[in-house]
C-alpha cells in the first residue's frame, strides 16, 4: 500500500464515520466501518513511510585488484550498488 493509498483510506473513513448521517444504508453500521478503514489507512501509511524512509537503503562497495598477465599492470576496479530489499 503506498502513501497515496493511505491517505484516500483515511479520507473515506473519515467521511463515513463523521460525514455521512448514520442510518443511510440499512443494516450498515456506517462509522464502524469508517473507523476500521481510517485504521486501516493510518496502519498502511505508518508501514508505507518506514519502507520509503532513506535510511532503510544500503550501499555495497566492492573492489577488485587484478594483474594482467600480459603487461604486468596492476588493474583495480571499484565498483558500489545499492543493496535493496
Amino acid at each position: 500500500m503506498r502513501i497515496g493509498s493511505s491517505i484516500f483510506l483515511i479520507a473515506i473513513g473519515a467521511i463515513l464515520a463523521w460525514a455521512i448521517t448514520p442510518g443511510l444504508v440499512p443494516n450498515v453500521d456506517q462509522p464502524l466501518i469508517g473507523y476500521i478503514l481510517m485504521a486501516v489507512g493510518v496502519i498502511g501509511l505508518i508501514a508505507s513511510l518506514i519502507l520509503a524512509s532513506p535510511g532503510r537503503s544500503r550501499r555495497v562497495s566492492e573492489t577488485r585488484s587484478v594483474v594482467d598477465p600480459n603487461t604486468g599492470e596492476s588493474i583495480t576496479r571499484n565498483e558500489s550498488r545499492d543493496g535493496g530489499l
